[in-house]
Order: C-alpha cells, then sequence, then structure tokens
C-alpha cells in the first residue's frame, strides 16, 4: 500500500530518526509533537522530502467504503476482516479500531521491531489463536498482498474464480453453439441434445474429430450460455426477450392528462354466452392515458374492427353514464375528481360516473389492422389527435396498456364465470358448462369494475416524486394534474359520431343506394337521384356512412346543404332484427356457394333471417321433432350469427333511424269507427286423422 499523499492531523510519521504526531495543520505549515511534549513546526515538503520520512499510521479511524465486500459471502467476509485487522497491526503498529492515544504493542512498534521481526510475532500469535500452526511465510504472503491491494487483497481466490467462461471447449464450438442459438429465436423450441449433435457435425465436418466437444463439457458450457435467452423454455418468452432493445430502457414524462395514451386489443380470458347457447370468447380493446393510468374507455367485441377504435376515441371523451343498480358511491359528484368545476363546463357530468373526460392528444399504436385502417386515422383527425406507430414486435413501445389489460386478466376476469385462463394450458375442463355471462351483462359489469376498482386503485406507477411512499389513484392523479393543465370536456353530439364511422363513396340512383345488394331508400333522396355530387377526387359520387354492427340505415352526407340523410334498408319491416356485415356476408357467402354468383337481395335477407331463427332456437335435442325448415346446422353459421346479435346493440350515442312502420305509407281507413269482426282461426288439415272418419 502506497503512503498517503497528504497527512492529516492525528497521524503518526518518522522524521528525524523519532515517531512524531502530526499535532496541526496550517496550509504547507506541519506541526510535530514528540512522545517527550517537545514541538516543532515546518514546511510540508520539507517534511515529505527528509531522509527516513515514513507515514506510520493514522490517529483517526478510516472507514470502508461501502458496499466492498458485498460480492463475498457474509462467512468468508467476516474472515476478510479478520484479516485485515491483523495486517493493518502488523505493519502500522496499531489496528484500524485503535482508539487516539493508543501506543502500539511492544512486540509490533515499528519503532524496535524490524517488518521481519513484526511478521514473526504475528505467525505466533495467529497460531494461538487458531489453534493451528501459521508460519512466518503465510503472514508475509499475507502482507505482501494487503500492501499492493489492500482489502481486497485478503479475499480468497476460490470466491472470485478465475476459469475461462466456456471453460476448455475450442472457441470454434464456443461461436457455432452461440450462432446456432441466436438463430433459434423465431424457431420452436428443441432440447439440449439436438444443439449437441448439430453442433458436434458441424465442427467435425469443419475442423475435424479432434474438435468434437464432450457431451458432459458441452452441456456445462451450453447451460452457462443459455441463462436468460430460454433457448429450451418457452418460445414465446423467448422472442419476448429477443425484441427488447439492448441498453437501459427509456422513460417518457408526461405533465398532463392526455398528453400520451396507448390503445391495443387482446383476447379476453373469458367465455360469453353470445346468443342462445352458443359459447366463444370475445377481445377487449382498451384505451389508457399513460399520465394519470385511467382506463377512459374498454368495450368488448367479437372481433376489433375500426369503427370500434375510433368509437373508443368518442367514448374518452364522452361521461360514463351511471348504470342502473350502481351504488351512488361511483357517481362523479362523490369522487375525488373537480366535478364542481367539470360540471360548470359540461352539463352532462350531473348523472356521469367517476371517470375522467380525457382528450387525447397523441395514441401509441401497434400493427393491428383495426389501428392501421383509415377510419381510425380520419377520427384520430377529426380530434386533432397524433398517431404514433410502435415498431413491429416491439410491446416495449406501449407498456402501459400492455400492462393494463393484463392486469384486467388477473384482477376482473379470473373472478368471470367461464374464466379460461391465459392459454390452453391454463384452461380448465367443460369451462362453456359454467353459468356465462351474456356480452352487453359483461360490457356492464367491466364498466362496473374500472369504475369502483381500477380507477380508485392506488397505482405504483403514480407515485409522488417528493414522497415516493405516497401513491397515488388514477382519480387522484388526474384531480392534481388537472390543476396545472385545465380541461374542457368535448360535447360529442350525433354528427360527430357519424363522422367516426367508416366511409362509402356510393351513387343514388332512381331506386336509391345499393350496397352488397342491399338497397336503401326515403323520400330525402329525391333531389339527389341520378345527381353527381360534383367531387370529381371520388367519381362524382356521394358520402355514405355506415355501421358494421347495424344494417339497418345508412348516413348520405350532402355537402352542398351540409346535412345528414338518415336512409333506411329497403327491407327493414321484413326484419325487425337488427344484424350486422358479419351474418349478412357469411349467408352471402353460402348462397353463392349454393346457387352461383347471382344472388338477389330478398334471398340474402330470407336466408339471414334464417340462420338468426334457428340460432335463437338452440340445439335440437336428439329425440326432439326436427324443425320445419330441414337444412343443416353449421357451427360458422351459429357462431356467426350470435357474434352479430351480442354486437347489435350500440353502446354510442347515434341518430335513431326511422320506425319500420313509417316506411309504408298505409291508407286511411274510414271505417275505424266500425265493429271489427272477430279473426276464428282455422283448424290444420290432416290427411290422415279425416281418412279415419265415417262421415
Amino acid at each position: 500500500m502506497r503512503n498517503p499523499l497528504v497527512v492529516r492531523p492525528g497521524d503518526r510519521v518518522r522524521f528525524d530518526g523519532k515517531v512524531q504526531t502530526v499535532a496541526g495543520l496550517s496550509g504547507m505549515l506541519v506541526r510535530l509533537a514528540d512522545a517527550a511534549g517537545g514541538t516543532s513546526a515546518m514546511h510540508l515538503p520539507t517534511l515529505m522530502m527528509s531522509p527516513g520520512f515514513e507515514v506510520l499510521g493514522s490517529g483517526s479511524r478510516r472507514v470502508m467504503p461501502a458496499g466492498l465486500l458485498d460480492p463475498v459471502p457474509a462467512v468468508q467476509a467476516e474472515e476478510v476482516l479478520w484479516w485485515h485487522r491483523h495486517m493493518v497491526e502488523l505493519r502500522t503498529g496499531l489496528p484500524p479500531d485503535a482508539p487516539q492515544c493508543a501506543s502500539p504493542r511492544p512486540e509490533y512498534d515499528p519503532v524496535t521491531r524490524t517488518l521481519a521481526e513484526r511478521e514473526a510475532s504475528k505467525a505466533a500469535e495467529l497460531s494461538v489463536e487458531l489453534g493451528r500452526p501459521v508460519s512466518a511465510h503465510t503472514v508475509r504472503w499475507r502482507r505482501r498482498r494487503h500492501q499492493e491491494r489492500g482489502i481486497a487483497g485478503m479475499v480468497d481466490g476460490r470466491h472470485a474464480p478465475r476459469r475461462p467462461v466456456h471453460g476448455g471447449l475450442r472457441p470454434e464450438v464456443v461461436d457455432e453453439l452461440q450462432q446456432m442459438m441466436s438463430q433459434a429465436t423465431d424457431g420452436s423450441t428443441r432440447t439440449v441434445s439436438y444443439y449437441f449433435e448439430r453442433v458436434s457435425k458441424t465442427v467435425k465436418d469443419k475442423y475435424g474429430p479432434e474438435a468434437v466437444p464432450k457431451r458432459s463439457a458441452f452441456y456445462r458450457l451450453f447451460q452457462r450460455l443459455e441463462r436468460g435467452r430460454h433457448t429450451t423454455g418457452s418460445a414465446r418468452t423467448r422472442r419476448s426477450l429477443a425484441n427488447q432493445p439492448e441498453g437501459a430502457f427509456g422513460q417518457v414524462t408526461v405533465c398532463r392528462p392526455g398528453e400520451l395514451m396507448e390503445i391495443d386489443s387482446t383476447p379476453f380470458d373469458a367465455l360469453v354466452r353470445l346468443d342462445q347457447g352458443v359459447v366463444g370468447r370475445v377481445e377487449l380493446t382498451g384505451l389508457v392515458d399513460v399520465a394519470t393510468r385511467t382506463v377512459t374507455a374498454a368495450v368488448l367485441r367479437p372481433t376489433t374492427k375500426s369503427v370500434d377504435a375510433a368509437l373508443l376515441l368518442a367514448r374518452s371523451v364522452t361521461p360514463a353514464p351511471m348504470r342502473p343498480g350502481w351504488t351512488d358511491a361511483l357517481r362523479m359528484e362523490r369522487s375525488v375528481l373537480p366535478y364542481q368545476r367539470l360540471l360548470a363546463l359540461d352539463e352532462r357530468l350531473r348523472h356521469a360516473a367517476a371517470v375522467p373526460l380525457i382528450i387525447p392528444e397523441a395514441i401509441v399504436v401497434d400493427g393491428g389492422k383495426a389501428f392501421l385502417s383509415k377510419n381510425f386515422h380520419i377520427a384520430c383527425d377529426a380530434f386533432g389527435t397524433e398517431v404514433i406507430h410502435a415498431p413491429p414486435r416491439t410491446p416495449t413501445h406501449k407498456p402501459h396498456i400492455e400492462r393494463t389489460l393484463g392486469s384486467v386478466a388477473t384482477m376482473f376476469a379470473q373472478f368471470v364465470s367461464g374464466h379460461t385462463g391465459r392459454s390452453a394450458e391454463h384452461r380448465g375442463s367443460r369451462v362453456e358448462d359454467e353459468p356465462l355471462w351474456s356480452l352487453p351483462q359483461l360490457q356492464e359489469l367491466l364498466e362496473e369494475w374500472i369504475t369502483a376498482r381500477w380507477q380508485n386503485r392506488p397505482h405504483d406507477g403514480l407515485r409522488d416524486p417528493l414522497a415516493p411512499g405516497r401513491t397515488f389513484s388514477p382519480n387522484e392523479k388526474y384531480a392534481a394534474l388537472v390543476e396545472t393543465a385545465g380541461y374542457l370536456p368535448l360535447a360529442l353530439s350525433s354528427e360527430d359520431y357519424l363522422k367516426l364511422l367508416p366511409t362509402r363513396w356510393q351513387a343514388v340512383n332512381s331506386y336509391g343506394i345499393k350496397i352488397k345488394h342491399r338497397i336503401y331508400d326515403c323520400g330525402d333522396l329525391d333531389g339527389l337521384r341520378r345527381e353527381r355530387s360534383g367531387l370529381a377526387d371520388h367519381q362524382d359520387r356521394w358520402e355514405v356512412r355506415h355501421d358494421p354492427y347495424d344494417v339497418r340505415v345508412v348516413w348520405l352526407r350532402d355537402h352542398r346543404e351540409e346535412t345528414w340523410i338518415t336512409v333506411p334498408w329497403r327491407l327493414l319491416s321484413s326484419q325487425p332484427v337488427p344484424f350486422g356485415e358479419m351474418a349478412w356476408d357469411h349467408s352471402a357467402r353460402d348462397l353463392r356457394d349454393q346457387q352461383g354468383a347471382t344472388v338477389t337481395e330478398e334471398a340474402i335477407s330470407e336466408a339471414v333471417g334464417e340462420l338468426l331463427e334457428r340460432a335463437g332456437t338452440g340445439p335440437v335435442e336428439e329425440n326432439a321433432a326436427p324443425p320445419v325448415r330441414k337444412r343443416a346446422r353449421s357451427r360458422r353459421a351459429e357462431r356467426a350469427a350470435a357474434r352479430t346479435r351480442a354486437a347489435s346493440d350500440p353502446s354510442w350515442p347515434r341518430l335513431a333511424p326511422p320506425s319500420a312502420s313509417a316506411q309504408v305509407e298505409e291508407p286511411e281507413d274510414e271505417t275505424d269507427d266500425e265493429a271489427v269482426a272477430d279473426v276464428v282461426p282455422l283448424r290444420v288439415f290432416d290427411a290422415r286423422k279425416e281418412s279415419k272418419k265415417w262421415w
């Protein structure tokens, strides 16, 4: 160990053949005091350059650097400190914990004893203390290591192995194995023996039989290289780890609600009874605010479409209504949200639930079709929302929504009847036999759980930077941030809702508007029939908005008058039950397979009605009489009908479609005042029964 470059008051130094103590320092002037009480003063450079000058020890206790022995096990750390104490006493005459005015023991006094004599004395002392012989050579070896490396030199080398990381295997084997493990990221999981056989054959062909490793050595090498890579483990985990960015994770700082939001969809971990016994799974699409961790909107749908992603934006700025049966504690006026301030801006909040209204400024999306659709981007443009696309297969770019959807599975879905688990490995037997919720019922339960549980649960990511022990709930964080970033919720009208629907450009013919063999017509189209819109970019066609979950009506925009025209389906009176594009396309596909390419509108309408009727009657029992219309039951048909009926009830504001009775003008009955005769039903004629009678 080198002598310190700076002496301090209390240090013991050798000067002029005597051991003296540094009594004080004043600039470069050093005051020394000897054992007889005499004092002297001289400049520090003169003292350090004098013959025989040596710093023998410090009068103050030195503090060991924190964490120096953390990698060493506790038992070995105590042994290291024990050796350190003896080596300090051997070299300086005093142990590191000696008091200020202590004197060295005679056998270790550097003034009267040489270094060899002190080493022999220490060897004799340690032999008595340990109960086994300790030679002077061992003490000398320890003293040299302590002088070169300090306390780190007292660590046993067996606890810091110096063997090569890859053992004695050839570098060619290591390189070949690392290359194969890198290529296995997107492949299926294989065992260690597979890699041993492949690597052995490759190195044998390239470098000869002597390059083939031993199986035991190869397995040890594979175990060292495989740590943290899941090469022989879960393929999903392996791909997820490979997609993580290298280096330290970045962090986005947000200061106000809506500054950055994330949207995603995932299968919901519970079965749903879609319609009349048909069981299936649905998708959960959610929108979360990064600043407050608020789930501003979450919907369950059979399949996520662009209209669902777009309408999530509408729900984010629309007050969540209180549902019948909800406790009053879930009202916004009973929560920590700034209700009175927001109520002055929007009267709709008077009967709203305790979920904040947040206007999205930027949304992070992945490569899902619903989020890449033109309809979703148009909806974002309508709100002035910037869309940020995450790179492919990088869920780390939107970690908040990924974790939020995972929390919904662990905190809500597992309590729902019909819980399936996150994969087939975690799914129970005959889950479909449990009492299952319908889609509207489950949607209402989800909204109530978000309002009651999620928005009032302290979130670990919402901590006070000045008091990290204090966590906020999403509602509390929103109330705190709204004080520094004022908010004005937007009122979403019916016309705003129409702007979020998918767009089609159609011609208005003499018979109306034709979309997928369906004809939409009403009297308001009289001035537009066979007229050109004047929009050359769209081939002089008219803008038409439609709802994929309800084909009863479409909305045509008259850009000349800046009005919307509600156009009902011509056969609305024949099909009172609403159904969507899924059921329509399924029926049209079946009819095309049976009748060819030519399909009439009436045939498709009848097929859809028959499909919904079969789905509504449920499965046919084995001994029960067959239905009147005998037609092969299709599992795909039942599922399509059930998913359509489950999504037929919209959850967003829209223009009310005209009633079916309004589409047909009934002539005025001039005999309303006359009595109406009773209708007597006729019996069904049965030829077999009639033949047994005698007339």
